[in-house]
């Protein structure tokens, strides 16, 4: 296939399509790919194939050369896997040329040796979701989806996500931060915190490690097991309420989810085993979503947040909504909440992952623009729960 960095590839629709060919050369340096790095098949010569910037009546575009990160070093290696497939699925059905890039030892290798255009990441938890991948691809100078290294990091982290909402007059639980070695000492530090109490890792994703502590005498336990998923915990004031998902799309809500689970707390087992049932819109007043949605998008821009993510509140019996936490990299499967979301709000997954893809080569040239995508209207409309 006749490829020129930094031009999009499309060739006349009358030609047959064609699987892109096997470089002749080894791989070049990023960004060095040369018009001898790839032979157009037998019968198709270099006339048929017509470069240009912007779409033409008759032409077609081929696709990106994407690269989907997936796998990891982490606990949710598994989740990352399952996305990646997902992933890599929606983007060959809409004509992009994809491959399968296993994080891990080596990785700047592999994304060189691949001569990417862009990099889908379907990491989650530590060593993917916390900014080190992002810095890595920023050094390359490879564009990326979802966050930058910055937001990435803060987001990831609990306890400093914490303090920049409150920066920002963002309503958060209450809350504080043990360091593993003061996990015998978690009784002491907790003050007039009350019970019961949330325990979960102060970095960490898909609500690993996560327990509810209902008296005294069980807190140093649930800290120090918390504290097997990354050293630091976090120890929240339990919100006894509705918990609401909004997914968020460039820099627009795209709409928000109420997830009501048999046990409180939205844990692990609930998210990935069954048993959680889904609202769309929530089964609250149309006012009230609106501002949940509202304070998700604000807690997103608190943190610099871009691309897309899945920001957590809970709305309390008492009418107040607080913002628990913001994935930057959340769960990307067809049935996974943010899929769900958006399809309530009209957009497939191929064509949500399309968006996505589409928002990290404006995040390249600098633009930051929501996609063109209506969420769907807020109404008081009968709450319907799917599976």
């Amino acid at each position: 296939m006749l490829r020129v960095a930094g031009l999009p590839r499309r060739v006349r629709a009358d030609t047959p399509a064609w699987p892109p060919s096997r470089p002749r050369n080894p791989a070049s340096p990023l960004g060095k790919r040369g018009l001898d790095a790839c032979v157009p098949p037998r019968g198709v010569g270099l006339a048929s194939a017509v470069l240009c910037r912007e779409p033409t009546e008759g032409f077609i575009d081929m696709g990106k050369r994407v690269g989907v990160l997936m796998g990891g070093w982490g606990e949710e290696r598994e989740i990352s896997l399952k996305s990646g497939e997902a992933v890599v699925a929606a983007l060959e059905s809409r004509g992009h040329h994809v491959t399968r890039i296993f994080a891990g030892p080596g990785l700047d290798r592999a994304l060189r040796a691949a001569e990417l255009d862009v990099a889908f990441i379907a990491l989650h938890g530590r060593m993917g979701e916390d900014g080190r991948v992002q810095g890595l691809l920023e050094l390359l100078e490879l564009p990326y989806t979802g966050s930058g290294v910055l937001a990435s990091a803060l987001a990831m982290n609990k306890p400093f996500a914490k303090k920049l909402f409150r920066l920002h007059n963002l309503p958060t639980p209450q809350g504080y931060r043990v360091g593993r070695d003061d996990a015998a000492r978690a009784p002491q530090l907790h003050g007039d915190l009350g019970f019961p109490c949330v325990v979960k890792p102060a970095c960490g994703g898909s609500s690993v490690g996560l327990s509810v502590v209902r008296e005294p005498q069980e807190l140093a336990q649930a800290v120090a097991q918390a504290c097997r998923f990354g050293g630091e915990v976090l120890v929240e004031r339990f919100v006894s309420g509705r918990e609401v998902t909004v997914g968020i799309l460039g820099d627009a809500v795209l709409g928000s989810c109420e997830v009501a689970t048999p046990r409180e707390g939205f844990d692990f087992e609930a998210k990935y085993k069954g048993g959680a049932r889904y609202f769309l819109p929530p089964r609250l007043s149309a006012t009230r979503v609106a501002n949940v949605e509202a304070l998700a998008l604000a807690a997103y821009r608190a943190l610099g947040c871009r691309g897309y993510a899945r920001v957590d509140l809970l709305c309390s019996d008492t009418d107040n909504d607080v913002v628990l936490e913001v994935n930057t990299l959340p769960g990307f499967t067809p049935t996974s909440l943010l899929s769900k979301i958006a399809g309530h709000a009209g957009l497939d997954f191929p064509e949500l992952v399309e968006r996505i893809l589409a928002l990290a080569t404006r995040d390249e040239a600098g633009i930051l623009d929501a996609p063109e995508v209506t969420p769907a209207p807020v109404v008081d409309e009968p709450r319907r729960a799917v599976s």
